[in-house]
Parts: structure tokens; sequence; C-alpha cells
């Protein structure tokens, strides 16, 4: 049997549209195990009931392409997946799901795959790397693609961030938010994102963390995926006046990430108080950033 624990993932981090992604400490696990004929799937946990059970499930899916690409046929395969990350949140559970399966897949063969060779592998499969990437590596992790490959930079998530997650019980896929984008930017809006980004990298990177609140505004994504729901332009507006600027979707949203360090415990009660104002009911996760990766036993 291989045992493999993947982290959730948030990815833009504010103005890092499509490039910047986390890993964080919350995690699904997967048990797989090859059997005579069949496929069995069991599922455990979080929205167990929305997740398929048949061929079309995404770890199965993902497992599949991995056989392919090594060259290998099971007989029958056993999956049970013990689901902790909140599907279409914002939070990285496609990904997950993506580079469990990669992962379970190649375990199975005897890891006849580099990481490199998954990470490309599930970069095909997911469509683009931001999440899956730090899902496999851990970390904070810069990447692009381009045509059809994938470069990225890797650092530690600095140990003084926390990151506290607020989930609505409200799903928004990522096609949805992405369908509201526009064609066209303002130039300014470029340049001011390229800046805002590239600082946030930096800081970081660096440890300067008091940078963070000025790097983290957007104006490429986020002002237009907030007006998916009303109660999210709210939040943000809210969060503006009570001056939270470590504010940000999380991914494509709808769950919203305060990043705090230190000494901020009245600016937390703030963002919770006005995430609670909200008409939806949340829930909270407090996390920390995740360096590991993905592991496999």
């Amino acid at each position: 049997m291989i045992r493999v624990k993947v982290p959730a993932t948030t990815a833009n981090i504010g103005p890092g549209f499509d490039c910047l992604g986390i890993a964080l400490s919350l995690y699904n696990e997967i048990e797989v195990e090859e059997i005579d004929n069949g496929l069995i799937i069991d599922i455990e946990g979080r929205d167990e009931e929305k997740i398929e059970k048949n061929e079309n499930n995404l770890v199965y899916q993902s497992m599949l392409k991995t056989f392919q690409r090594i060259g290998y046929q099971p007989k029958g395969i056993k999956i049970k997946q013990y689901n902790r990350i909140p599907i279409a949140r914002g939070l990285g559970s496609s990904a997950a799901c993506i580079v469990g399966g990669v992962m379970a897949a190649n375990g199975l063969c005897g890891k006849p795959l580099s990481t490199e060779e998954m990470l490309e592998l599930a970069v095909e499969i997911e469509g683009h790397p931001d999440n899956v990437t730090p899902a496999l590596v851990g970390g904070v992790v810069v990447s692009c693609k381009d045509e059809g490959q994938t470069t990225y930079i890797r650092f530690d998530v600095h140990e003084a961030l926390k990151f506290i997650v607020a989930i609505p019980e409200v799903e928004l896929s990522t096609k949805a938010s992405r369908g509201v984008l526009p064609e066209t930017i303002a130039f300014q809006d470029a340049v001011m994102n390229v800046g805002k980004s590239s600082l946030l990298v930096a800081a970081l990177m660096s440890g300067e963390l008091e940078k963070l609140s000025f790097a983290l505004k957007d104006r490429l994504h986020q002002p237009y995926r907030i007006k998916l729901m009303d109660s999210l332009e709210n939040i943000f507006t809210r969060g503006e006046d009570l001056g939270l600027n470590q504010l940000f979707l999380s991914g494509a949203g709808p769950s919203i990430i305060y990043l705090t360090w230190g000494e901020e415990a009245e600016k937390e009660k703030k963002f919770y108080h006005i995430i609670k104002e909200a008409p939806e009911e949340w829930t909270f996760q407090v996390l920390a950033g995740d360096n590991k990766g993905t592991s496999i036993s």
C-alpha cells in the first residue's frame, strides 16, 4: 500500500496572478494499492458526497495518466481518500488530487519518475502550475509556464507567517471566476501589479514582512472576482476601511485569507468580526505554511 499526504495551496496571493503559490498546513491523504481487478474508491471527510467514486474520480484519472507515461498497466486499483481540503473554495483541492494521484501511481511503480517529471505531468493535467507546484514541492513557489515548459523557484515560507483562512459554505468554480476577468487591462494597472508582485516575492524571500501590507494589493483579478458574491465585495471594502491590508482572495476564491505575523490580535479580531457579519455560513482555519510538500510512505 502507498500512502500520500498532500498540502492545500493558496495561489495568486494578491498581485501574483497565475504565478505565485504557497503550500499550507491543511492536508488530504490518499491510500492506494493494486488489487486483482476493478476499481474501488472510498471517501472519508469533507465534501465526501461531492467526490466521484467512479472512473471520473480525479485522483484515479491522474493515476491513469501516470501509468500511461510510465508504461504500466495495473490489474485493478483501490483508492481511499481522506479529504480535508474543501472543494471549489480556492484552496487547491483539484491540485491536491492531481499531485496525490501522480505521486501515488509513481510510488506503486517503484518511483521511476523524478520530481520534475511528476511536476510536468501534473501541470499538463491541471493546465497551469501555480497550485500543483507548491503542492508537490512545498514552500513559496514562483512559477511560469511558457511554450509547454514550466520553470519555478521555491523557497521556504517564513516561520512567523500565519494564514487565517475564512471559508464560506458557498462554492465558486475556477471556470466561473475566470469568466469574469477582462480580456484587456489598463497599462497603469499592469505596471502596478508588476511592481506589487515583485515586492511581494522580495518581502517573502527576505523576511521583511512589514512590506507585505503594501505589496498585497491587486488590480488584475480580485476587483472582478469579488463582485461574484456581494459579501466578498463588502468584506474587502470593510477590511480596507479598518486597515486590514493583508487581505486577499485565496486562488480564484471565494475563501479569503488574512495574512498576519507577530502581535496583531486586534486586527485579527476585526477580521473575524467582518466575516461573521456576512450572511453566509463561514468556517475558519488558522494555518501555517508547509515547507515539505507532498510526502509518500
